[in-house]
């Protein structure tokens, strides 16, 4: 059974000082999902966006927030994140190693969707108890970049997780974060990724939809085969 192509525009890249009409933009353009980057400028070095502006997006936008939490204490956000509106909640494996049945219950009693994230370097073993646990996460979200900015170079090393994670469960949700664009697409189609992050790819282009739609293409191609 195939799973469907999302493809999730990084807001990340967007013109922050705009973000509804960004955010509306992007929707226009074809996007399935607007991905929200929150970072606490201590599990990655980075300061991003926190439950306010998410808070303050929903008031402009019925689409899927997904959430990916680059933070040390993911249960600190579970609350503010819930009432804020947030659709997807995605942490990291990193930080929730002892506390991930609590974190994954607490996130689907706000009413949103959980997930867990690894880095480049982290064994793509440590997460088949999360995804296979009493309270399983829906998704997984490889990093194909070290997590913290935008703009850095696709690691196509990162696509033996994926592959790793498709044979082993072929109906999950993967998702791919980083330099995901036109030229990277097809490695991380035909590994098994059907949900795809881009930020610069997308935002950078003359034509965002030409783009989002051709990452779909290539997606949809690739799943028709599993």
């Amino acid at each position: 059974m195939g799973v469907e192509a999302k493809i999730a525009p990084s807001m990340l890249s967007s013109d922050f000082a705009n973000l509804a009409s960004e955010a509306q933009r992007m929707l226009d353009c074809g996007a399935d999902w607007l991905h929200m980057d929150i970072m606490d400028g201590h599990f990655v070095p980075n300061l991003t966006i926190g439950a306010p502006v998410i808070e303050s997006l929903r008031k402009h936008t019925k689409a899927y927030l997904d959430c990916h939490l680059m933070v040390t204490n993911p249960l600190d956000y579970v609350e503010p994140l819930g009432k804020a509106g947030a659709s997807g909640f995605t942490f990291h494996v990193e930080v929730s190693r002892d506390n991930w049945g609590e974190l994954v219950q607490r996130i689907k009693s706000k009413g949103m969707r959980p997930g867990v994230s690894l880095k480049p370097g982290t064994p793509i073993e440590e997460v088949y108890p999360l995804v296979e646990g009493e309270y399983p996460v829906e998704m997984v979200l490889v990093m194909t970049v070290e997590p913290g900015f935008g703009g850095q170079k696709f690691m196509p090393e990162t696509m033996d997780k994926v592959r790793a994670l498709r044979k082993k469960y072929p109906s999950l949700d993967i998702e791919v974060d980083g330099g995901l664009g036109p030229s990277t697409i097809d490695m991380a189609a035909s590994a098994g990724a059907n949900c795809i992050v881009a930020g610069s790819s997308v935002f950078g282009a003359p034509d965002s939809a030409q783009v989002i739609s051709l990452m779909r293409k290539r997606v949809e191609e690739v799943q028709k085969n599993y």
